[in-house]
């Protein structure tokens, strides 16, 4: 967890604690005691700068931490060496949490088809989620959370492992509406198949190698194409594309993950059909050749929302500027997050 990211200014030498014998052999420091493994853990989070993670909630603790050098998940849990985990993510934007409940439901959808049961009811869950986004003070950023098979053993089966665990993270980070254009390429890095692509699951290295191969060739991420020669989703946002007939087409959920966001721009996207500025809203298959003809693309995810796209493969979309009707679509979504109906914002009981 946190405690992995040690501040950008310390040096190599300071990360690990071994030193250099007179033979050159490594001589590996022993911690002597917990407090001076922790005061060690410390020294990555020095008072005077901003908290990156400012609250975790662990099931294994069974409470919130507020010393980000604590947030630490044991090494036998099967979710950190087997990838046997789910997760999800919610936005936090003024005070409010976007989408919780949908994002929730996702979340134990996702929990079910892996396997995993949760050790507590879906409204713990939910209790949790908003006591520890009110324990983190954050009125902007995001909340990360974990079911994992839980810590018991290095084995393949979770069998061994008695209890789930639960895991959530505030990260402060801002949240807000992307106007600028990105360039982005087709992946090579094969994609997940659809049980493993349908479910929210740990198991990112596709994803991750996939958005390094876009930034060693200068793009902000990749397009996946499934076998099928259709176009599929980006590393971890869906897509969607305007053609010059002015549709909003989607492509099809069957493969890939449900997103949220896309999701709840299909329900308000009609907006724009009653105003006749767009023709029709659905999802469909797309070939790449058809993608590539449309008038205006862009990734949809929770923290971009909408993140206009302008060139693909070094080819423009359309005329290789953000379109007006992707604004449109991001000027409703937006407002949906700063001021949509109850049912979609979540107030945080802050204390003072």
């Amino acid at each position: 967890m946190a405690s992995c990211n040690p501040s950008s200014d310390q040096k190599p030498d300071e990360v690990a604690s071994m030193e250099l014998g007179s033979d050159n052999d490594v001589k590996v420091h022993v911690f002597s005691s917990s407090a001076e493994l922790i005061g060690k853990l410390q020294e990555k989070w020095t008072p005077e700068k901003r908290k990156p993670y400012p609250a975790m909630y662990s099931s294994v603790f069974g409470g919130i931490v507020l010393d980000p050098a604590m947030m630490v998940i044991p090494i036998d849990d099967h979710m950190v060496h087997r990838g046997h985990g789910v997760f999800d993510t919610a936005v936090i934007l003024d005070g409010y949490l976007y989408e919780l409940d949908v994002h929730l439901d996702r979340f134990l959808r996702s929990a079910a088809k892996a396997r995993i049961t949760s050790p507590f009811p879906r409204s713990t869950l939910r209790s949790i989620l908003l006591q520890l986004t009110a324990a983190s003070q954050l009125k902007e950023g995001t909340l990360r959370y974990w079911l994992s098979a839980g810590p018991g053993n290095f084995l393949l089966s979770s069998a061994g492992c008695p209890t789930p665990a639960f895991y959530a993270v505030a990260i402060d980070e801002a949240v807000w509406q992307r106007k600028q254009g990105v360039k982005v390429i087709t992946s090579t890095i094969p994609m997940k198949s659809p049980l493993f692509a349908t479910m929210k699951n740990v198991n990112y290295l596709p994803n991750v190698l996939s958005v390094m191969e876009a930034e060693d060739q200068g793009a902000f991420a990749s397009i996946w194409v499934d076998e099928d020669g259709f176009i599929a989703e980006g590393p971890n946002v869906n897509v969607a594309f305007i053609t010059n007939d002015k549709e909003l087409i989607f492509p099809s959920f069957d493969k890939i993950l449900s997103g949220c966001t896309a999701k709840r721009l299909l329900e308000l996207a009609p907006k724009l059909v009653e105003q006749e500025r767009l023709k029709s809203v659905t999802t469909a298959n797309l070939t790449v050749e058809e993608a590539k003809r449309s008038a205006e693309m862009m990734y949809i995810g929770s923290t971009l929302p909408i993140l206009p796209i302008t060139m693909w493969d070094e080819q423009p979309i359309g005329d290789g500027k953000v379109g007006d009707l992707t604004m449109a679509l991001s000027d409703l979504l937006w407002h949906d997050m700063v001021a949509g109906p109850g049912i979609q914002r979540l107030r945080v009981p802050y204390v003072n």
